[in-house]
């Protein structure tokens, strides 16, 4: 169901209206000022916003500064008398999508409702799917399964899986699925936040309250108010954050950091891991208090090297995306280099599938895709395989540079690097070798870089 913002002073005709679109199965919101519009806005996602022009504290135009200066994207349609017009008109070169004239027709605010709507739910629809395909493999159809059948409770979940596989989306997923998906589904890549500022982000601080707090900060839990926050890489937060963390979820309120304020939050939480968090409770590296807290429910995503059969669909995907984005109209793969891709085992999974193919895509010579069009570490790999038998069986972990045949080391060095980027550390790991290594061969074929 599609949330609507009615911005407006006049009372008579917000209740006008939010009734027309309410008996259309719209769901309505009203505020009668400009800066109370901003504080739903900043506090609620919407689909659409109707604001009128002048407002008693702010006009439309300033209504329009304020939320790209917030970062939210969502259409808004001036509400304007006649002898504003030319001034709407200017508004939309501000980014307004639209304006109506008063007095207010109930079929062109339906019909205004119905076009943004729509058209920002499928670029919504587009942004959570994504790159979300479900394919043939039985483990991943099982998992989605799981995350259909658990997305309409509030229980907590808990999805493991290696770095690439997919973990967002399925957040995403259940979000979507779930009685919440009206109210935000707000991401936090834990890793990413640095540890003296972790509770900050999480649970949001006062002006003053440390060195650097320079405003007020709403933390992410109060972002997520009434919706789903998102904790990836949730073994990274450090013990002392784990504790804050577990009394949050017990008691369901917060305290930003430098007031005494309890603040009450209605949060789902969904946490992800690329890491065995039992196995992390075992080496004292995770609170186990918080692992059974946040591990109510539990889905295990599957790597790409085990969904074989999703390769050459999740190919096909990522060849017409790299189609639109790159203007360009390659046609397919050849079947050889669609057995390697299916045959390579994908370390960065479904992400690193994705930019493979973007790069084939663009350097293909003709309208079809070659193994000489794909990365070295790919394309070679597939050498290796038909030049050296039985490998596997002597090398735990391969030494490219060890079963190279027919190339000299410094050949092999060379293109290593150039296709890394003349990233060093990069190209080593293409060439299975450390970097001390990699930087003798350097001094010792006197390569210059």
């Amino acid at each position: 169901m599609a949330r609507i913002l009615i911005i407006d002073d006049d009372t008579f005709i917000c209740k006008a209206i939010q009734k027309q679109l309410v008996n259309n199965d719209y769901q309505t919101e009203v505020a009668y000022s400009g800066i109370a519009g901003l504080k739903m806005l900043k506090k609620y996602s919407f689909d659409l916003v109707f604001c009128d022009f002048r407002l008693p504290d702010k006009d439309g135009m300033s209504v329009l500064q304020e939320i790209k200066r917030m970062d939210i994207t969502v259409p808004v349609v001036i509400m304007t008398a006649y002898a504003d017009v030319r001034v709407a008109v200017n508004s939309i070169k501000q980014g307004a999508k639209d304006y109506i004239v008063k007095p207010l027709q109930p079929e062109e605010i339906l019909s205004l409702a119905k076009k943004f709507t729509l058209k920002n739910n499928k670029e919504q629809q587009r942004q959570i799917s994504g790159d979300f395909i479900i394919g043939k493999s039985r483990v991943f159809r099982e998992a989605v399964k799981y995350a259909k059948k658990v997305a309409p409770t509030d229980i907590s979940v808990l999805i493991e899986g290696e770095t690439g596989t997919g973990k967002e989306y399925i957040a995403r997923y259940i979000h979507e699925h779930s009685r919440r998906s009206i109210k935000p589904f707000v991401p936090v890549d834990c890793g990413a936040i640095p540890k003296d500022l972790a509770g900050s982000e999480l649970f949001g601080h006062v002006k003053g309250s440390f060195t650097g707090a320079v405003a007020n900060k709403t933390g992410v839990f109060q972002q997520a108010n009434g919706g789903t926050l998102f904790l990836d890489e949730i073994g990274n937060l450090t013990y002392s954050v784990q504790v804050q963390l577990l009394r949050v979820l017990q008691e369901k309120t917060i305290v930003r950091i430098g007031e005494n304020k309890l603040r009450e939050v209605d949060v789902r939480i969904i946490a992800a891991s690329n890491e065995d968090l039992e196995e992390q409770v075992d080496k004292n590296a995770f609170r186990e208090d918080l692992f059974h807290r946040i591990n109510e429910f539990k889905i295990i995503l599957p790597a790409l090297r085990y969904r074989t059969k999703d390769i050459p669909i999740f190919t096909e995907h990522f060849r017409e995306r790299a189609n639109e984005e790159l203007n360009l109209n390659i046609k397919g793969f050849s079947d050889e280099t669609m057995k390697v891709l299916s045959e390579y085992q994908w370390p960065g999974n479904i992400r690193e599938l994705k930019n493979v193919v973007k790069r084939a895509v663009l350097l293909a010579k003709g309208d079809t895709v070659k193994i000489e069009d794909l990365p070295f570490e790919i394309s070679y790999n597939n050498e290796e395989k038909n030049s050296v038998k039985d490998i596997n069986k002597h090398q735990g972990k391969r030494n490219i540079l060890q079963s190279v045949l027919g190339n000299t080391e410094k050949e092999m060095i060379i293109k290593a690097i150039e296709d890394a980027g003349y990233n060093k550390s990069k190209a080593a790991r293409i060439l299975n070798i450390d970097r001390k290594t990699l930087y003798n061969k350097i001094r010792q074929y006197r390569i210059e870089i």
